[in-house]
């Protein structure tokens, strides 16, 4: 009886160090990857949500300034404007980048995009808010 009583403790314990070690380690790849508040050094602010929409706060005011979807395919990211503010040359088009994430850091490196000031903005490493 005893054996079996340490059995289940040890089962437990193995248990909760496994799901404690899923919820402290980030996804590096998909949408949850990307999903959470982000920052980077030049005062922009990216939320990014699970189900691909996102809002950026290019000045950190708190305001949103520009808004759309993306869709994530392991670590291929592609973006698509769907409002608010659209820079030149930026109207109607799709931004592609790689990214790799670890831990609370992004970085994105271009694939095909014609909009320079989303490039600028994307390829600046990003820190989880």
């Amino acid at each position: 009886m005893k054996l079996q009583s340490v059995s289940r403790i040890l089962f437990v314990i193995a248990a909760m160090l496994v799901l404690q070690g899923c919820a402290i380690t980030p996804p590096t790849t998909g949408i949850g990857a990307l999903t959470g508040t982000w920052s980077n050094s030049l005062g922009t602010v990216w939320t990014m949500r699970a189900d691909g929409s996102f809002d950026v706060d290019l000045n950190n005011d708190g305001k949103r300034d520009a808004w759309g979807t993306c869709s994530v395919t392991a670590d291929t990211v592609t973006i698509v404007g769907t409002g608010g503010v659209v820079p030149k040359g930026c109207a109607k088009t799709t931004g592609r980048y790689h990214f790799i994430r670890t831990k609370n850091t992004l970085h994105f490196t271009l694939i095909k995009d014609a909009c320079k000031l989303r490039v600028k903005n994307v390829t600046t490493d990003w820190t989880k808010k």
